[in-house]
């Protein structure tokens, strides 16, 4: 998803700005149900599940317009005399079949990006339909791509059309008919893009080949089995391409391909970052496990936004940056998703922290990986001041995506930080073996994954700790408990009394948490356990003490508040 691991004047600039309060799209209006992505199912959607999509879409950039045929064929899971289809009402249906027969102009309805369509007969549970839904039109322009999205109608540099669609806010509905909740991924797409001649359209999944038309326009083909919903991207441009594949360490073979746009001086910097694929596919190999999406590709193509998770195509607007680190973090936040939004999907906006925590956790990881522990520890000190921890970032009941992050709380912008310090936290408190294995079981449902043994899966928050909780043998559930379904983080609070130290842990609520913790006193450092979230110890009086010295725990800080109150008035200024 859209990145949020930034420099620490970034993330602060961020947190004390009503920066998820997004500006509202002017032309075209759309309506709070399109705007809305993953609100509550319609009671007919609920009767059906999605099969298969075939999406022919005709891309007019001098107009800013496009044309589509989508067919989608749907399983009923009970008897049904209606379907209901979520499609930006900007996007006009002029036609609709269903099993191959038109619907009359009165079968169907779509007065707020909702269409409801009666079928003229019912569909019993466990039967088929096909539908077939004619539409185009103007489609809603992105405001501030990626963060309010829809589609861009840039130009390169030399004039060409360079267009993107980025639309995880807002969901798939901005793109083509579709049922725009988590949960409704299709076994596969059959993607067939037409752009103007000179352009090309590099997509989701498998390249099935090019179409040539007689005026000289293209049509792309593509092929992807299990797309996330917003995964589904269309790019066009006058792109070139950079391929080659990656023996995998698990024996297979992965095509890697990027599409740049031209320019003086950009070839080079495009083969930089194109050198930094094998080596980020290794380290998610190695750590985490097979990646998801081997039989299609890693496909990453440059946008004219920031960047985004579209499933084996990652959009890409970094303009070749590179980090402290020395890789460029958008790529790798970005390629993360492939397993933390992808591969494993929330079933619920209300768990998207697993989405986005994880994937910001993965930079730090990564500088591990790259760079030892001491890189690993500073960048994420780095992060610390992005934190606001002025609501939940688990609520326990369902959300939209809008709802998560446009809240004045901040909530939006903790999904990413506070839940890679949760991640980092809990690493620190089970260990390492223990860490890797319970994220193997929320990603892939195992702990031994290998290409062919695994399927996309969905998560929920409660499914995350009870894997937590089975590799460690213990219940950790008032970790999560304080961490994800509170707001404040909790205060660790020292008090002296001639050579004794007493430590106790404040939490909102009063909520059990009996985290260990570090203590350096002069030069040792020694664990401190706290069963019933408080300890005594001795200590020599006048002795200098650090409390968690490396690090390892989320913990309220007076010096971060403090910062954030500066870096506030700095820009009230």
């Amino acid at each position: 998803m859209r990145i949020k691991f930034l420099s620490a004047a970034a993330i602060v600039a961020l947190s004390v700005s009503p920066a998820f309060a997004q500006l509202k799209p002017g032309e075209p209006p759309i309506t709070k149900q399109t705007t809305s992505s993953g609100g509550p199912l319609d009671p007919a959607q609920e009767k059906v599940r999605l099969n298969t999509v075939d999406l022919k879409l005709e891309v007019l950039p001098d107009t800013q317009s496009i044309k589509g045929v989508a067919t989608l064929k749907l399983t009923a899971k009970a008897a049904t005399d209606t379907l209901v289809i979520d499609l930006d009402k900007n996007l006009p249906v002029s036609a609709v079949s269903i099993d191959g027969k038109a619907l009359k102009a009165g079968a169907w309805s779509n007065p707020e990006g909702r269409m409801t369509i009666r079928l003229g007969k019912t569909i019993g549970a466990g039967k088929t339909v096909t539908a077939t839904i004619a539409y185009g039109g103007t489609p809603h322009i992105a405001v501030r791509p990626p963060w309010d999205g829809g589609w861009t109608w840039s130009k390169t540099p030399d004039g060409k059309p360079w267009v993107a669609t980025s639309v995880q806010m807002e969901g798939c509905d901005l793109i083509w008919p579709c049922i725009d909740y988590p949960t409704y991924e299709p076994d596969s797409i059959d993607l067939h893009i037409t752009v103007p001649a000179g352009l090309k359209a590099p997509s989701n999944g498998v390249f099935q080949g090019v179409d040539k038309l007689p005026d000289g326009r293209t049509t792309w083909n593509w092929k992807a089995r299990n797309p996330t919903l917003y995964g589904v991207a269309i790019n066009v441009g006058p792109y070139e391409e950079i391929s080659d594949t990656y023996k995998s360490r698990f024996g297979n073979t992965i095509p890697m391909h990027f599409w740049y746009l031209p320019g003086p001086g950009l070839e080079a910097k495009a083969k930089a970052l194109f050198a930094e694929f094998a080596p980020t596919l290794d380290f998610f190999e190695e750590m985490i496990g097979p990646y998801p999406f081997a039989d299609q590709k890693l496909g990453v193509v440059e946008t004219p936004h920031k960047g985004m998770e579209h499933q084996s195509i990652n959009a890409y607007g970094n303009n070749y940056a590179k980090t402290p680190w020395g890789y460029d973090e958008l790529f790798q936040h970005e390629f993360a998703h492939e397993w933390f939004a992808n591969q494993l999907t929330v079933s619920n906006w209300d768990d998207f922290w697993l989405h986005e925590g994880t994937g910001t956790y993965m930079q730090p990881l990564y500088t591990e990986w790259r760079s030892g522990k001491g890189a690993y520890t500073a960048a994420m000190i780095q992060s610390r001041a992005g934190i606001r921890s002025l609501a939940p970032i688990v609520t326990g009941t369902p959300q939209s995506a809008e709802d998560v992050y446009e809240s004045p709380s901040g909530r939006g912008g903790d999904i990413y930080t506070k839940g890679s310090w949760v991640l980092h936290t809990l690493r620190n408190l089970i260990g390492d073996k223990a860490f890797f294995e319970s994220l193997r079981l929320a990603i892939y449902g195992r702990t031994d994954p290998k290409p062919g043994n695994f399927k996309p899966i969905y998560r929920t928050t409660p499914e995350y700790i009870g894997f937590v909780n089975k590799v460690t043998g213990k219940d950790y559930q008032w970790f999560f408990d304080v961490y994800l379904y509170s707001g404040a983080v909790p205060d660790l609070v020292e008090t002296r009394s001639g050579d004794k130290l007493t430590l106790t842990w404040k939490t909102e609520g009063n909520k059990p948490f009996p985290m260990p913790v570090e203590v350096q006193i002069g030069d040792k450092v020694q664990t401190v356990e706290m069963p019933g979230g408080t300890a005594t110890i001795d200590v020599p009086a006048g002795t200098h003490v650090t409390l968690d010295p490396w690090s390892k725990i989320l913990r309220r800080s007076a010096d971060i508040e403090a910062f954030q109150a500066y870096r506030a008035s700095q820009m009230r200024r």
